[in-house]
């Protein structure tokens, strides 16, 4: 919500400075995102009169203006604009000017002509993304006046976040009742009087679906020049706020929608058929938007029609059958209640977001209606006259929401916040906004004022107190009752130990949103059903993510994007898997590596900067396992996963049960995504990372016996199996094995590898013999001839 300084005060005297009214809003729970004069930086920029405007004798889309300064000799300028005309007032870049951009304004000569200075244009001076023509001042600017004096272009501009729950606060008026609770001043904007009736011309209107739309207000103006000029201040005010100005009627529709906050809807009268009826979308209805698009409504949205069909998407935007042009004479204005229920994510189903929708969907206040149409008529008639007709209220009073008294206990004020607050005080605090209060033997009946949506419990009032007061005023006390701490299970791998062994591996730990795009987890995971959500914040964030693995692989590219050569991130978070129509929650570890094996630098060979694969990534993965004290019991399995790379990709189990996976991005995906480099990934349930309670083991006092033995076995055959029927053929002496080399090429059967290993032996009672050693070698030799088809390599 952007909010003119000048435009605030115009409804609250602020007894703050812009900065320093950021500040306390902020603290009051609206955050100030930025903070800005109302124009870039330019200087040398004076109001001007164009005096004589003649055709340059060299090009035929040139002009030769003599310009009049309001002191000395008129200047001599040459400008290209086709609304260059003598009697015009414009805005002069005088010679050394400095304008947005870097430009800086010199005397030079155009085909030959003099030219002292520049007629800009509304883009030039950065008040507009374009511009047909120079700027055009009313005829009453001083000449001589610098422009930034002129319009209060050095004016501060906040611009505020307000929170879902307060749609009240989207408005000049919605800020100036903040501004008011925080300083104790009325609020004192403009009144607008109902305006005199000269035709008795009415419109009629129908609420079918009155639980949508109890209320609804119209008014027929007749007579309207809506080719006339929108005044200088208006098209200003509807810049600084972030609102391109069109014509003199859409102009003021749109600015009484941030003064008051009421979304409002002008009509062609001319076009409208019959009368208005409010109702639901039948089934397949579309309709053409102001926008141009055409779509398709479903039976819960909210259509305004007439005898000819939808003429808007009510509480969205209108409909470009029958809006109003510059040839429109005759106007119906629209000024209705929604409720938030029938317009909420409305929207957003056909992409859009429109300030009308932002509004409704949080709620509009239902006794704004008649105030905001007379403020409109009020503008229109000045603006481009007519002749106004009266009011006409269609109303289905039992719909309209009524505030219900919420009790608010002294007890309960003084528990939450910690502190006592004086009760005078806080009748005063909830009667500056606006609320009803009357004292009880507990505390207080509260009875919110019509706008405000959020309050609807006994927290609600007491969040309003404590902002209004300040949470800085609040003293900070000790907590009454000493807290208590569950046990951490000693089973229950510490974070800290996770994050640490990734960190100390070269990972940085990433945060991204649990709900990922529908699209990109399907191409991972077309096998998993994503949980959609009802009302998602965007389209592209609209399922629950089946795993962690979305969200890192954008992060990833955001970083690659950046130039970021050698990517390692994880994430701790939950994803939710769907199973028989019910949703688990499952605490994950994630992990992707990207990039380079090493950073760059003089001691490492080529070998080294190549991209990380594979093995490296595992290594990471059993530096975690290994925290565990029971790394025996995992193992790595080859398996398929239709997002990762084949042959590349291997299912983790413990004790059999699946904990996880790991592997290379699919070929396909990696070109898809554009990535440089395939990313490795991993994801690991915390679950499955149960620490083992360490147990004694003596150190043997006795030497160890090392042999090395050369086993060819089948290419497919993985080290995990060599492993397991080595340890089950000699269980009692062998202490460690070790792989040492694998060699494939001649000596070795085509189809088939061997692998060096080192076994080491050792007792705890005992030095080992030789023969003990080779017993237990010819056990081993043994077991891998039967179970594997292995041969000793001579």
């Amino acid at each position: 919500m952007r909010v003119p300084y000048s435009w605030l005060c115009e409804w609250v005297a602020v007894p703050w400075e812009a900065r320093e009214l950021g500040n306390r809003l902020t603290l009051s729970g609206f955050e100030l995102e930025a903070l800005e004069p109302a124009a870039p930086d330019f200087s040398g920029v004076i109001v001007a009169e164009i005096l004589e405007a003649t055709k340059h004798p060299q090009a035929d889309k040139l002009q030769v203006c003599r310009v009049s300064t309001g002191s000395g000799e008129p200047v001599q300028i040459v400008c290209g604009a086709s609304n260059a005309r003598a009697g015009l007032k414009s805005a002069l870049a005088t010679v050394g000017a400095r304008l947005p951009g870097g430009v800086h304004i010199k005397a030079a000569k155009l085909r030959g002509v003099e030219s002292q200075g520049m007629l800009a244009s509304a883009r030039e001076l950065g008040l507009a993304d374009g511009s047909s023509g120079i700027v055009e001042l009313p005829a009453d600017a001083p000449v001589g006046r610098s422009l930034r004096e002129y319009l209060g272009l050095d004016e501060a501009v906040l611009e505020f976040s307000v929170t879902a729950n307060r749609g009240d606060a989207m408005s000049i008026l919605g800020i100036a009742r903040e501004v008011a609770a925080l300083s104790g001043r009325p609020v004192t904007g403009p009144q607008s009087p109902p305006v005199s009736v000269s035709v008795q011309d009415t419109f009629p209107v129908t609420l079918e679906a009155k639980s949508a739309c109890p209320k609804f207000v119209g008014r027929v103006i007749r007579g309207v020049n809506n080719r006339a000029v929108t005044p200088l201040w208006m098209r200003e005010r509807l810049r600084r706020c972030g609102v391109r100005s069109i014509s003199p009627v859409v102009d003021v529709t749109n600015y009484v929608l941030l003064e008051l906050g009421q979304p409002m809807h002008a009509y062609d009268l001319r076009k409208l058929r019959d009368g208005i009826v409010v109702r639901h979308a039948r089934a397949g209805e579309s309709i053409t938007l102001l926008d141009g698009r055409t779509v398709t409504a479903e039976p819960d949205v909210l259509f305004i029609t007439d005898g000819e069909g939808p003429v808007g998407a009510a509480g969205i935007m209108g409909g470009e059958r029958t809006s109003v042009s510059e040839d429109t004479t005759d106007v119906f204005l629209e000024v209705a209640y929604f409720a938030p229920n029938a317009i909420r994510g409305r929207a957003r189903r056909w992409n859009l977001a429109t300030d009308a929708s932002q509004r409704y969907e949080r709620g509009v206040d239902p006794g704004l209606q008649e105030r905001a149409a007379e403020r409109a008529t009020e503008f229109i008639l000045a603006i481009a006259g007519g002749q106004a007709g009266p009011l006409t209220l269609s109303l289905s009073g039992e719909h309209v929401p009524q505030r219900p008294t919420v009790a608010l206990r002294r007890t309960q004020l003084a528990r939450l916040l910690g502190t006592t607050i004086d009760p005078e005080r806080v009748t005063s605090t909830l009667t500056a906004l606006g609320m009803q209060v009357t004292t009880t033997d507990a505390g207080w009946g509260v009875t919110p004022p019509s706008h405000r949506f959020d309050i609807t419990i006994e927290a609600d009032l007491i969040e309003e107190v404590a902002r209004i007061i300040g949470f800085d005023a609040i003293p900070e006390v000790d907590a009454l009752v000493p807290q208590q701490f569950s046990t951490l299970p000693e089973q229950r791998p510490a974070d800290r130990a996770l994050y640490e062994t990734l960190t100390a591996r070269g990972y940085y730990e990433a945060i991204t949103y649990s709900f990922v795009d529908p699209a990109r987890q399907k191409r991972l995971f077309p096998e998993r059903e994503g949980l959609a959500l009802s009302n998602p914040i965007s389209a592209d964030l609209s399922v629950m993510r089946v795993s962690l693995w979305p969200g890192l692989l954008h992060v990833t590219l955001e970083n690659q994007r950046r130039q970021q050569t050698r990517i390692r991130l994880f994430e701790r978070g939950t994803r939710f898997a769907t199973a028989n129509g019910v949703v688990q929650e499952i605490d994950t570890l994630a992990g992707v590596a990207c990039g380079a094996r090493l950073p760059e630098q003089w001691g490492v060979s080529k070998d080294s900067r190549a991209p990380v694969d594979f093995f490296d990534v595992k290594a990471d993965v059993e530096a975690l396992l290994a925290g565990t004290g029971a790394f025996s019991e995992f193992t790595f399995e080859p398996d398929a996963l239709s997002c990762l790379h084949p042959g590349r990709c291997a299912r983790i189990r413990r004790n059999g049960r699946e904990v996880g996976w790991m592997g290379e991005l699919h070929p396909t995906l990696v070109r898809e995504m554009d990535f440089t480099y395939p990313p490795v990934l991993f994801e690991l349930d915390v679950e499955g990372l149960a620490v083992t309670r360490p147990a004694f083991q003596d150190i043997s006092r006795f030497p160890s016996v090392r042999r090395d033995l050369a086993v060819v076995v089948d290419e497919g055959v993985p080290l995990s199996a060599l492993r397991e029927r080595v340890g089950l053929a000699a269980p009692s002496l062998l202490r460690h094995i070790l792989v040492f080399d694998v060699y494939r090429g001649p000596g070795v059967e085509p189809g088939r590898k061997s692998v060096a290993l080192g076994l080491i032996f050792q007792d705890i009672t005992r030095t080992l013999t030789d023969e003990d050693a080779d017993r237990a070698v010819a056990s081993i030799v043994s077991e891998l001839r039967v179970s594997l088809n292995a041969r000793i390599r001579e």
